[in-house]
């Protein structure tokens, strides 16, 4: 036992552990100033920590971009294994094995899109109101950026439609949604339940990623159907917003489209053509399953799923092919 003690030791003195520390912020925040803060630190001790840590691992560990700084893979793969190791150790030294929000000054990081922000952020900030050191952050991210931002340190739990994954990931799904369809009723006076001539008749604000279709394009061109998109956004909110000054419609997310009709005065209603239902998961890295915090971050999450009305019974839908199967991440 004593040669091992020996060994560590000698390896700990070349390794300061507060470089870790140091490490574990320019992982989490991205850039030299900000990290600097976080720590209380100078930036000029921040960049030189990072001239320690660059020598330590033999790797450029953080590279400079126009927003801050970029891990290497070598950082990446680092972090998995640092983050958790920093975390024992603290508890080790503080003596604490369990995390007490009442008293503990901590961030997450949550990475989602907007509309799932819409739906779940007001939750979680009323379920954390009387926690004073606790803050949550969100980060713009979608099913398939999730994974990556997990694993680079830049979130703490990821949130999406069938997010897709790797074998360091763990998943849990927390509600299932579908889509709702929103106008102005004073700039669109329309009958609800829409029926579908209405819905082809108006024109159509699009959320789509690159501005050209969504889903909803898909499920009409499988019946021979078109509809007349006046402008696109990449933003559900943006377009939700617009409709307060725009005679047109937009097809949403659910959980997103009832947050956004009592705020807005909008109309929600079953889309007139049969669409496809998903479920919302959370994700997160292996390495911190067991952690206190973490542990508590997910049941957080999970307590407040947003409460998704069960829609209207639409009117019979148009005869044609069977609705293909749409991947959670198409906008409509």
């Amino acid at each position: 036992m004593s040669v091992m003690i020996d060994i560590y030791e000698t390896e700990f003195r070349k390794a300061d552990l507060n470089l870790l520390v140091v490490f574990a912020a320019l992982m989490r925040e991205g850039s030299v100033t900000r990290a600097a803060a976080a720590l209380h630190l100078s930036q000029g001790a921040v960049s030189a920590a990072l001239g320690r840590l660059r020598r330590l691992f033999g790797d450029e560990l953080f590279t400079r971009t126009r927003t801050g700084v970029e891990p290497t893979p070598r950082a990446v793969q680092l972090a998995r294994r640092i983050e958790p190791a920093l975390s024992l150790i603290q508890g080790a030294v503080t003596g604490r094995d369990r995390f007490d929000p009442a008293t503990a000054r901590h961030t997450f990081t949550l990475g989602m899109s907007d509309d799932l922000e819409a739906a779940l952020l007001p939750r979680l900030l009323a379920a954390t109101a009387g926690l004073p050191g606790i803050r949550i952050a969100v980060r713009q991210a979608h099913r398939n950026t999730v994974a990556d931002l997990l694993d680079q340190g830049r979130i703490d739990l990821g949130i999406a439609a069938a997010p897709a994954h790797g074998p360091d990931h763990r998943t849990r799904d927390l509600f299932d949604s579908g889509y709702t369809c929103l106008f102005h009723p004073r700039l669109l006076p329309l009958a609800t339940p829409l029926s579908l001539d209405d819905y082809l008749a108006h024109p159509h604000l699009l959320i789509s990623y690159d501005g050209r279709r969504g889903i909803v394009d898909d499920l009409l061109d499988a019946r021979g159907l078109t509809r007349r998109v006046i402008a696109s956004t990449t933003h559900f909110a943006g377009a939700a917003l617009h409709l307060a000054a725009v005679p047109a419609l937009a097809t949403l997310p659910a959980h997103a489209a009832a947050v956004y009709a009592t705020a807005l005065g909008l109309t929600a209603t079953e889309p007139p053509l049969p669409m496809p239902r998903y479920t919302v998961s959370a994700i997160w890295h292996a390495t911190v399953t067991d952690d206190p915090a973490h542990r508590w971050l997910r049941h957080l999450v999970g307590a407040t799923e947003p409460p998704v009305p069960e829609p209207p019974v639409p009117e019979p839908p148009v005869p044609g092919p069977p609705v293909p199967g749409a991947p959670p991440d198409s906008l409509p």
